[in-house]
């Protein structure tokens, strides 16, 4: 696949709200994305259309909900390496799918207006099942169903599964959107996602494309600072800063053989949790707080720039909520943007650039998966992946109503164009 951007003129919105869209008609879209650092639901609104090979993404807001403090101690304590109960998993199933419900309901209303025709819901990962470095199984939980009936709309769901099934990782799914959104240039292009694990896709200038899971972003960040100064996140990376990096210790962080793993590959907290970072302090018992803090910090940047040289990425767009930590922004910048000593001199800018919120990204991502399978096409791109094939993916629980699926386009979409964004509180 290949793609670039553009900027187009505003659509028309024709199907009623979950009454599903005519052919070529806008299909106003709901995403909801709940990421490995599980502190809140990331909602998105966006109307998405066929134009030819094109989708068209016109933008219509984001929301950032804080999840129910209970409901995250309980994802805590049900996520690996903590042993847990099928009761637990039945309650986080029920609580995660009313929580989704009451976002996509407000989605609906304060970013939609009302006329969305489609949620679509990543769900929460509780467990991504990789075995000798095959993905075998993934369970995200949210249960669909609450979310149909808190909104009346269809909802798309479980969009994982169905890759691993053909032999795929089941992730990175964002790489369908970066691919068709950056096209090949004259040197290697990557998209960054810095979310609790950093993804990175790649468009090399051939056309060729690679989509992987580097390991960590905010995951051990996030980590040693509710461990350490119970806080949720490092604000700007200030704790990082106020520390020193012990080279010790990255090197026992370092040690881990994920990231000596050739692509495709995928990862998540059941590898970089807790006991991955005990495990390495064993050998540096008298760090400060802060200087674990900004290793950990220093662990991504090392990662992030490691891969580019690996690449020779020319230029890097970087999204999610590791954009945030000014820290880890300024050491992927000296290690291999324009500030690096050795001349790496990669580009780094933002995907808000290309028209995309950074911190909405993933849940944008998964409003664009949805319309694809709402539509019968295919989400994902088996180089990134890593799957035999192509396929449609997850599962669509209906609304109210009865489900109206429309025709698909008969083609393969290669380019993904941004409109301008809409506004909050203007009429779309």
């Amino acid at each position: 696949m290949q793609a670039d951007t553009q900027v187009v003129g505003p659509n028309t919105h024709e199907a009623g709200p979950g009454q599903g869209p005519r052919q070529g008609s806008v299909t106003r879209v709901v995403g909801l994305m709940s990421g490995t650092s599980y502190d809140g639901i990331d909602v998105a609104a966006a109307d998405l259309a066929f134009d030819g090979t094109e989708i068209v993404l016109r933008p219509l807001g984001e929301l950032a909900l804080p999840l129910d403090p209970g409901i995250r101690d309980l994802i805590g304590a049900t996520l690996p390496p903590a042993q847990t109960s099928m009761a637990d998993v039945c309650r986080l199933d029920t609580v995660l799918g009313q929580a989704f419900g009451e976002a996509a309901a407000r989605g609906a209303e304060e970013l939609a207006g009302g006329r969305a025709d489609l949620v679509v819901s990543h769900g929460q990962t509780l467990f991504h099942w990789i075995d000798d470095g095959q993905a075998r199984g993934t369970l995200q939980l949210g249960q669909p169903a609450w979310i149909a009936e808190r909104t009346g709309l269809p909802v798309v769901s479980d969009l994982r599964s169905r890759d691993i099934t053909r032999g795929g990782q089941g992730a990175p799914l964002v790489s369908i959107l970066d691919v068709l959104l950056l096209p090949p240039g004259p040197t290697a292009r990557a998209a960054l996602n810095l979310g609790g694990i950093a993804n990175l896709t790649l468009v090399r200038p051939d056309g060729d494309v690679l989509a992987y899971d580097l390991g960590p972003a905010n995951a051990l960040v996030d980590l040693a600072c509710r461990r350490y100064f119970d806080r949720p996140y490092d604000v700007d990376g200030e704790i990082a800063a106020s520390g020193s990096v012990s080279e010790k210790l990255l090197a026992a962080l370092l040690d881990e053989p994920y990231f000596r793993r050739p692509p495709p590959k995928s990862t998540g907290k059941e590898l970089f949790h807790g006991g991955y970072l005990d495990a390495a302090l064993l050998g540096v018992p008298d760090l400060s707080p802060a200087d674990i803090v900004a290793t950990v910090t220093e662990l991504t940047a090392r990662l992030v720039a490691t891969e580019c040289g690996t690449h020779r990425v020319g230029e890097l767009i970087v999204s999610g909520g590791g954009v945030r930590n000014g820290r880890l922004m300024h050491r992927i910048r000296e290690l291999a943007g324009a500030d690096s000593a050795d001349g790496a001199d990669v580009r780094i800018r933002p995907i808000d650039d290309l028209g995309l919120p950074s911190d909405g990204k993933e849940a944008y991502a998964f409003a664009l998966l949805g319309f694809l399978t709402f539509h019968g096409v295919t989400g994902t791109v088996p180089a990134c992946t890593g799957a035999d094939a192509a396929t449609v993916l997850g599962s669509i629980t209906p609304g109210r109503g009865p489900l109206r699926l429309p025709e698909p386009p008969g083609v393969v979409p290669t380019r993904l164009r941004i409109e301008p964004p809409v506004a909050r509180g203007s009429k779309a």
